[in-house]
């Protein structure tokens, strides 16, 4: 007999017949999400008797929810968000959440994005304890959150987003102790923050934007260790903020943006390593900008503007490599812009306007595309014309060589004077001293010495930087041979440098194949941890994507990406233990003189035991990428890189990265395509692919529709629903066999 009926995404339109349990009464799961159907939910869907999941959502049902659905004493899952369903009219509270107490096997209840228009009764804590997932935003909630809310102690996600809350944030919150995403925000929360949410060990991911919260952040904060993401921006917060705040290390997100805190930056904030998004502006903070904002070498969007900070800006800007939006505007900066900020190749927003800025603004880099606009509102700025400022004296740029003369070449001359005491100190009392390899390889890798390494860089010359990433640098080399190699040099000031160094030996030594990055050779001993790597003349894959100077058609990016998916089959299934990259993204593809990827990057790599399918780690990828479970729990397995797949899939066609500042909260990239899938795929890919004279419209429709169907099959939310890296392979040289 039928258990299992699913017609999602199949354009249903109309009524649901009152007869729909008719000859189904064994059905344990009713899925017709997504159609065109409407009318009123009917009331005999409750005679599924053993129904376990229903999912009604994204259509146009009305009317209200049926009360009998607490008959449905097997369901787990009840999904009805996104329609235009209502409460009884007669009665304030939600009241159909009354009948799902006698659901006890309820685990996710799905109601958001519908017209409730009430408030949330007390005997909401009456629900099955075994409620997991609670998601009713945007749906005209009203009133007070019922401190009841703390009975349902197994609770991962709840999210009362974007409805007419008020009062305080309950305490009993801090009993949902297995809580790892809370959303309030866009409500009109009042009062403070409460530290009874420090309570709350596992919780990854905290928006309570877009309230009337106030008083001063809890100092407790900062020690919630698993927070990763923390949403403040637009309520009433006052005070300085507390220095324990820049204690969690791991942090990825912060948004303070648009309250009123106060006080000055600590220097303290250079040691949220792991930080991309940091949102301050729109506040009172005063002083300077610490120095130390310079070692965020992950940090890619910075915001301070409308802010009191005055004083210089720290040269150290110019170690932010992965920034790509600094907006210093509406301050009391003073000084110059410094030029070694022209090394940010990444940067396509610099807004340092309305300040009181002084000299030449930089040419050089990314600044040769910001426009005037950027830098009005200074006093005494000068340099090129299509800035619209006045052109720097002469006399300016000789007190700049004079004070280079003065002041910088002699620390230069001591620092080399002592740099070849200690060469030749080494040379002297150890030689060439190589330690062993900390692996143990069946393939040969000849070791070269610290001073080939030196040699071949030009003494790790800048001009001979290719990049610089959270562990470390990597130069192209050119070897005494005539050999060209890229030189990955591990920063051994960092604690995880040397295992990072490690992991990436045990892997890449142990393993070949033509779509994985080849290791030359490595040089380790105590001044020096580096690999040899095979150079790759045209660059990561981000460079292709994110500039307008690269082009990449149709096929060379299928091509691409059936070399990444081919490199993964062989981690995931082609070598006698599993290897999970953990970190997958277009940075990490590398692309050699015929266009060739090659994956790189496996400092935070897993190697599984033979019979391991799963562990954990405490080591994070790259927001964006990362999948939920991966990110909100530290579990990894084979999954966890497909879902990076899938996102970079859907990045490589649409160039948008998952970070872009039109994702915002629960908006994501895979959500912006789920939402233009099937009909409207041709509008969200890049709009060079569908500009070029390659094909018809039409095919080329229906190979971005199979591309994004791909992408969204890789990136469900449960792993076990994910496809595998054979099957994904298979699918993708079908679809190149197909069109090309």
């Amino acid at each position: 007999m039928l258990q299992e009926l699913s017609l999602s995404k199949n354009s249903i339109f109309g009524n649901l017949p009152s007869s729909i349990a008719n000859g189904l009464s064994n059905l344990e799961s009713l899925v017709l999400g997504s159609n065109q159907l409407s009318g009123e939910i009917p009331a005999s869907v409750s005679n599924f008797s053993k129904l376990s999941k229903l999912g009604l959502d994204q259509n146009s049902f009305s009317g209200r929810v049926p009360m009998n659905l607490g008959n449905l004493h097997n369901l787990r899952t009840l999904h009805f968000g996104f329609n235009h369903l209502t409460k009884g009219p007669s009665v304030l509270e939600l009241d159909f959440l009354m009948s799902l107490q006698n659901c006890r096997k309820l685990k996710s209840i799905w109601m958001g994005n519908n017209y409730f228009d009430g408030i949330l009764p007390k005997s909401l804590g009456n629900l099955s304890t075994s409620i997991e997932n609670f998601e009713t935003d945007h749906c005209g909630i009203k009133g007070i959150i019922p401190n009841e809310i703390g009975n349902l102690s197994n609770l991962i996600e709840l999210d009362f987003g974007g409805n007419e809350l008020t009062g305080r944030i309950p305490d009993t919150l801090g009993q949902l102790r297995k809580l790892q995403r809370l959303i309030l925000s866009v409500n009109k929360l009042r009062g403070p923050v409460s530290a009874i949410l420090c309570d709350l060990v596992h919780l990854y991911y905290l928006d309570l934007g877009n309230n009337q919260l106030s008083q001063q952040l809890p100092k407790c904060l900062g020690n919630l260790t698993s927070l990763r993401e923390i949403y403040l921006a637009y309520n009433s917060m006052t005070s300085t903020l507390p220095s324990t705040l820049w204690n969690n290390k791991e942090i990825l997100i912060l948004s303070l943006a648009h309250n009123l805190f106060n006080g000055s930056l600590e220097p303290k904030i250079g040691k949220i390593k792991s930080i991309t998004v940091l949102h301050l502006s729109g506040n009172r903070f005063s002083g300077d900008i610490p120095s130390t904002i310079g070692q965020l070498q992950n940090l890619e969007n910075l915001t301070l503007s409308n802010n009191r900070l005055h004083g210089p800006m720290p040269e150290s800007f110019g170690n932010l490599i992965s920034l790509t939006k600094l907006d210093l505007s509406k301050n009391k900066l003073n000084g110059v812009i410094p030029k070694s900020m022209e090394k940010l190749k990444y940067l396509v927003y610099f807004n340092v306007s309305f300040n009181e800025l002084t000299g030449e603004i930089p040419n050089g880099g990314p600044f040769k595309n910001f426009t005037s606009d950027f830098f009005v509102g200074n006093r005494e700025l000068c340099g090129a014309s299509h800035f619209k400022v006045k052109a720097c004296k002469e006399n300016t740029r000789i007190s700049s060589k004079t004070r280079v003369l003065k002041y910088i070449l002699p620390s230069i001359v001591v620092v080399l004077i002592l740099a070849i005491t200690v060469v030749y100190l080494l040379r002297r009392h150890s030689g060439n001293t190589l330690f062993p390899a900390p692996f143990t390889s069946p393939i040969t890798v000849k070791r070269v010495s610290y001073y080939e390494v030196l040699n071949a860089t030009n003494n790790f010359g800048e001009e001979n930087m290719i990049g610089k990433g959270s562990i470390g640098s990597v130069y192209k080399g050119t070897f005494s041979n005539g050999t060209i190699a890229a030189i990955k040099v591990f920063n051994l000031d960092l604690e995880c440098a040397n295992q990072s160094f490690d992991t990436e030996c045990q892997i890449l030594c142990n393993i070949r194949h033509r779509n994985l990055v080849k290791v030359i050779s490595s040089c380790s001993n105590l001044d020096l941890k580096a690999l040899v790597l095979e150079y790759m003349p045209n660059g990561n894959l981000t460079k292709w994507l994110s500039s307008s100077n690269y082009f990449l058609n149709l096929a060379q990016r299928l091509e691409i990406m059936i070399d990444v998916a081919s490199a993964l089959e062989y981690l995931h299934h082609g070598y006698p233990s599993s290897i999970v990259h953990c970190d997958l993204k277009p940075t990490n593809v590398l692309l050699d003189e015929d266009m060739v990827a090659h994956v790189a990057d496996f400092g935070i790599a897993k190697l599984f035991t033979k019979d391991q399918r799963i562990s954990i780690t405490k080591t994070l990828g790259t927001i964006g990428y990362m999948a939920p479970e991966y990110g909100s729990t530290g579990l990894v397995s084979t999954m966890a890189d497909v879902y990076s797949y899938g996102i970079m899939l859907m990045e490589t066609f649409t160039k948008r990265k998952p970070t872009d500042d039109m994702f915002v909260g629960e908006f994501t990239i895979r959500k912006w395509v789920l939402e233009s899938f099937p009909d409207k795929i041709a509008q969200i890919v890049d709009v060079d692919l569908v500009n070029a004279d390659e094909d018809s419209i039409q095919a080329k429709e229906s190979y971005f529709t199979l591309i994004m169907e791909l992408a969204l099959e890789c990136t469900t939310d449960l792993p076990k629903e994910r496809l595998n890296t054979k099957d994904v392979l298979t699918r993708l040289k079908k679809i190149k066999t197909q069109f090309f």
